[in-house]
């Protein structure tokens, strides 16, 4: 049973930074696709960006330029870096790694 646990959520102004970070258990960052997904009230949960073994990533068009994920294989952990934040953002946001998903972190975007 692999675990991932997010951490890192919280609030930020519009235009401001948060970095999210995903623990794995077991070693499964270096040969899984690792990818954060996010689900705002009322909307489907979405793929926010992903990055797979050989380090190809991917990233949804909303935050193409703003977001950056990343990982250190050493640590099994991956991020996902926040920039120039927007209303927008606003939602939980989940790490995964088929089939297995974290509890998700918050992460709200207002003034």
């Amino acid at each position: 049973q692999v675990q991932l646990v997010e951490s890192g959520g919280g609030s930020a102004q519009p235009g401001g930074s948060l970095t999210l970070s995903c623990a794995a258990s077991g070693s499964i960052v270096r040969i899984r696709t690792m990818a954060w997904y996010r689900q705002a009230p009322g909307k489907e949960r979405e793929l926010v960006a992903s990055v797979a073994p050989v380090g190809t990533k991917n990233y949804a068009d909303s935050v193409k330029g703003r977001f950056t994920i990343s990982r250190d294989i050493r640590k099994n952990t991956v991020y996902l870096q926040m920039n120039n934040l927007k209303f927008g953002d606003t939602a939980v946001y989940y790490c995964y790694s088929e089939p297995f998903w974290g509890q998700g972190t918050q992460v709200t975007v207002s003034s």
